[in-house]
């Protein structure tokens, strides 16, 4: 090999060397966008307005056989999302004030009817006792306070909207001695459980 040709060898890989050591940088055009995107979940709220005391749906003393109680409530859906069903869940307490119930039931004898009004004509959508509502085997389905006003409100409760809600209690009057009663008292718990719409395209 001739002495240029040596030359000319040792610069190339010196040259070459030199790059490798300063990182191999070259020069480009380069431009950067940067986009900022976000994902916010929506709100399930909803909550329940009673006319009795404290806000109770039903708060009433002093009742016998044969007595029957009507009342109204408002269910507000106060989230950002609609809601498709609204599951109530009941429970009660009893405190037998004479001890002498012997497995007698006072949630047996209280019928519970949940009402609807069209055109003034006042129709039963629902009927049961506070034992049978309180039964903890109950599926979703029968447990569906929208489902129950069937025909109204098939496209559930809308954000930002309410439904009122007619429920009528009866002591019932089965014609029998049902003093073991007397002087008994019922804590009722009604818990309202919104369950969301399906996904949907966003």
């Amino acid at each position: 090999m001739s002495l240029k040709k040596k030359l000319a060898m040792g610069i190339l890989t010196g040259g070459l060397a030199v790059s490798m050591i300063g990182g191999g940088t070259y020069a480009y055009f380069n431009d950067v966008e940067v986009n900022n995107s976000s994902f916010a979940a929506g709100t399930l709220d909803i909550n329940v307005a009673g006319k009795d005391a404290a806000n109770a749906i039903i708060d009433v003393k002093n009742i016998k056989p044969g007595d029957t109680m009507f009342r109204t409530f408002k269910l507000n859906n106060t989230g950002s999302l609609d809601v498709s069903k609204v599951l109530l869940t009941s429970t009660y307490g009893i405190t037998d004030a004479n001890g002498n119930n012997a497995g007698a039931d006072l949630g047996e004898h209280i019928q519970v009817q949940f009402l609807s009004n069209i055109d003034k004509v006042t129709t039963i959508v629902h009927e049961t006792t506070l034992k049978e509502l309180s039964r903890t085997d109950v599926v979703d389905g029968d447990r569906d306070l929208l489902r129950w006003l069937a025909g109204l409100e098939s496209d559930g409760l809308k954000a930002g909207s309410n439904d009122n809600f007619t429920v009528q209690f009866k002591f019932v009057d089965n014609g029998q001695d049902q003093n073991v009663f007397q002087g008994d008292s019922l804590q009722l718990n009604w818990s309202f459980d919104a369950k969301q719409t399906a996904g949907s395209a966003k």
